[in-house]
């Protein structure tokens, strides 16, 4: 990924949480030649080799983990983004952009068919975002023989991650005073990624101005 040292993010903590918290990722490989990708969420082990552990599954009918396994993979973790007006900075010498942050993380796919193992990533896959729930589902109700027929359709995988890239495009190539009003500009549209935007880039400048 192309990334400016202004806009480079390499604090480990800092894309892992935002991993976790955009965890509907991604995942790109090659295929004869051709790139092919699947849209699936990833769970992080962070204490898994120095960038941490990806581990997901995907449908048996979808090719990509046969030409996928063991070779190198990349996930892509997609955050906020949104459109910047060169009005907000109320400056003639701008034009538009955009604002946006994204983490890609790099490895090997290994394939997990192992159906003990298969079952542990599903329960944790379901616990992870049922936990947020008033009263979350457990794979405990669903018929065992529902299950074990659930488990041979799909196949599990994990990526021990060997390189991490983190952006956050942010406006830090503008002075404060103008990103500050970017800021604002963003607050007042009223649109959800537009908001998501501004507190990263609240966050950003707090950072900043408050090592």
């Amino acid at each position: 990924m192309y990334i400016p040292r202004s806009f480079e993010v390499t604090d480990p903590s800092a894309l892992h949480a935002f991993m976790e918290r955009h965890s509907f990722a991604t995942l790109v490989s090659a295929s004869e030649g051709e790139p092919f990708s699947t849209h699936l969420p990833l769970l992080l082990d962070r204490e898994v080799s120095l960038h941490g552990r990806l581990i997901g599954h995907m449908a048996r009918p979808n090719p990509q983990w046969k030409a996928a396994a063991g070779t190198r993979v990349m996930a892509i973790f997609h955050g906020p983004h949104a459109y910047i007006s060169p009005t907000w900075y109320e400056t003639n010498e701008t034009v538009p952009t955009w604002n946006y942050a994204a983490v890609h993380a790099y490895g090997v796919m290994t394939l997990i068919e192992n159906t003990t193992r298969l079952r542990e990533i599903v329960d944790r896959t379901v616990n992870v975002y049922e936990q947020s729930m008033p009263q979350p589902w457990s794979m405990s109700v669903v018929p065992e023989a529902n299950v074990e027929s659930l488990l041979k359709g799909i196949v599990g995988f994990e990526i021990v991650i060997d390189r991490l890239e983190g952006k956050w495009k942010l406006n830090q190539n503008h002075p404060l005073e103008r990103r500050e009003k970017v800021v604002r500009g963003l607050e007042a549209t009223g649109r959800p990624d537009d908001a998501a935007v501004a507190q990263l880039m609240r966050e950003q400048i707090h950072s900043e101005t408050h090592p």
